[in-house]
């Protein structure tokens, strides 16, 4: 049984504020002790649990915010971009047999912590065929179409109820329970490294892989907060602007599907300017 760890940082134990995240601040360095805590639960719960082998996918900003060092020596840890399947990169990997959303947050124009999806504050929102998509939303059909269901995730109170629009047989555990975007109550390390290690050796048991997703088609719609960013998102064969500030654009597979999204949100970020977005 390998598991495949998708880490990300806005949901985990004691993050709040966008410094707590955003590589280089004092903040930050002090949080990556405590995601680093989240994910070597998540390890050991699912070693725990019958595990032979976990494979943690740094999902965060750079990619390079996990501390190595005090890393479970048990895991191995692909880290830095950019990667084919950017955010679940390994779930095409035929002995994956589960996947985990470790410190994951809701998505763009929604409640919760830091809440967005891809762009900190330039999309407001992302529809899949007309149901609002967050990232777990969006990296669970891509991990449904190599029959690898999603069995852990872990966040704030409302990531947990946004799992259950996509993975309602995963296993959920709220680090932390939503106030405002940029404010939670939050429970300590002890406590979260404990609920977390519990919960995954509990969801090592839904490891088990499903059949592939095929045949199946993905109309995606993003909303940008300005109209110069759904004009550079139009520039995306394949993309087409449907509105002042929304685009849409079909896939075949959720492979095509992430890639081409992972696109326009590139696009997008590179047409931003600093003051006035």
């Amino acid at each position: 049984m390998r598991i495949l760890i998708s880490a990300d940082m806005e949901g985990a134990t004691g993050v709040t504020w966008p410094d707590d995240c955003e590589p280089g601040n004092p903040a930050w360095q002090r949080c990556r002790t405590m995601f680093t805590s989240d994910v070597n639960a998540a390890i050991a719960g699912f070693l725990d649990g019958g595990a032979t082998s976990v494979l943690v996918n740094e999902a965060h900003a750079t990619m390079r915010n996990l501390l190595l060092e005090d890393l479970d020596p048990r895991a191995q840890l692909l880290t830095g971009r950019h990667k084919d399947l950017s955010m679940v990169e390994g779930v095409q990997h035929p002995d994956v047999t589960g996947v985990a959303f470790v410190g994951y947050h809701t998505g763009a124009g929604t409640e919760g912590v830091l809440a967005h999806t891809y762009l900190a504050n330039s999309i407001t929102g992302v529809w899949v065929d007309g149901v609002p998509a967050s990232e777990g939303y969006l990296n669970s059909l891509v991990a449904a179409q190599f029959g690898v269901p999603v069995t852990l995730v872990t966040g704030d109170d409302l990531t947990c109820e946004d799992a259950r629009t996509y993975a309602p047989s995963a296993v959920t555990v709220a680090v932390k329970d939503c106030v405002t975007r940029y404010a939670a109550v939050c429970r300590p390390p002890a406590v979260t490294s404990k609920l977390i290690r519990e919960a995954a050796e509990q969801a090592a048991a839904l490891a088990r892989r499903t059949e592939p997703v095929t045949g199946r088609t993905y109309r995606v719609e993003v909303e940008f907060d300005a109209a110069h960013l759904a004009a550079a998102a139009d520039l995306v064969p394949t993309v087409r602007r449907t509105d002042t500030r929304r685009v849409e654009f079909g896939a075949d597979t959720a492979y095509t599907m992430i890639r081409t999204f992972k696109t326009v949100t590139t696009v997008a970020a590179a047409a931003r300017e600093a003051d006035y977005g």
